[in-house]
């Protein structure tokens, strides 16, 4: 185990990062108790508050990224520093996406279904962390030999190659599929093929006088939304505590 972790995180690296995403998930993890507890009056926690002024938690995250973030970038990869910054920074983060859905709507949207996409937000950012820590680089170019990125015009052909796959699954509608895409192609490569979501980019330019494929894309999506839809807030439900409102209690974050 001992020999794993030197040579897969320690020589190339990777310690920060995998600093930064443990950080980022455990803080995520505290802060979500830590409001549950809040939002049912147990505990000796409280909302933070200044003048009368409610000071949401994305605001000490928002310092502590940019402060973790540009020393990360001044201090490099190694060292006891990379360490502690990497920490800074996933804490920041942590916080700030925890409330990624008051910084989308700027409104106080935490406990609404509108606050699930901090959840998505968080799951989503984690993946990608695991994924490059695991190994994967952005738009396949881990997927190549040494002489193939020796090779310009390859080299350049499949990232741009790549980089059109991401960019047809985005218009496609289908934002998830495209984020994950750029670090494994094969995802993008699968939504830039299937059918377009109704009411994307794609759908309105390419459908619009191919009425078999906008009706055979509704049905898919209807679908796939109906069988899907339904785990994902339960999955959401589980991480986030997102339940009836506490009758005369206001959002707490």
């Amino acid at each position: 185990m001992g020999h794993w972790f030197s040579r897969n995180i320690l020589e190339p690296g990777k310690l920060p990062l995998l600093l930064a995403l443990t950080s980022f998930v455990v803080t995520f993890l505290v802060t979500r108790t830590v409001t549950r507890l809040i939002r049912a009056g147990k505990g000796p926690f409280g909302n933070v508050s200044s003048g009368g002024l409610h000071i949401h938690h994305v605001v000490p995250g928002v310092v502590l990224t940019v402060l973790g973030g540009f020393g990360a970038v001044a201090s490099g990869r190694h060292g006891v520093g990379a360490a502690v910054l990497a920490v800074v920074f996933g804490v920041g983060a942590g916080l700030v996406l925890d409330e990624f859905a008051l910084i989308l709507h700027l409104d106080d949207v935490y406990w609404t279904d509108a606050g699930r996409k901090s959840v998505e937000a968080v799951v989503l950012t984690a993946s990608l962390a695991l994924l490059v820590l695991a190994g994967f680089s952005p738009l396949g170019v881990d997927d190549m030999t040494a002489e193939e990125r020796q090779d310009r015009a390859g080299f350049v052909l499949t990232l741009v190659l790549n980089f059109l796959l991401v960019l047809i699954t985005l218009v496609k509608g289908k934002l998830r599929m495209a984020v994950l895409g750029i670090l494994v192609p094969l995802v993008a490569i699968v939504g830039a093929v299937r059918l377009a979501r109704p009411g994307s980019w794609w759908s309105r330019h390419f459908y619009r006088r191919r009425h078999r494929a906008r009706a055979r894309s509704r049905v898919r999506t209807y679908r796939h939304d109906r069988r899907w839809t339904k785990v994902r807030r339960r999955v959401q439900d589980l991480i986030g505590g997102f339940q009836e409102r506490v009758p005369g209690r206001g959002p707490s974050s």
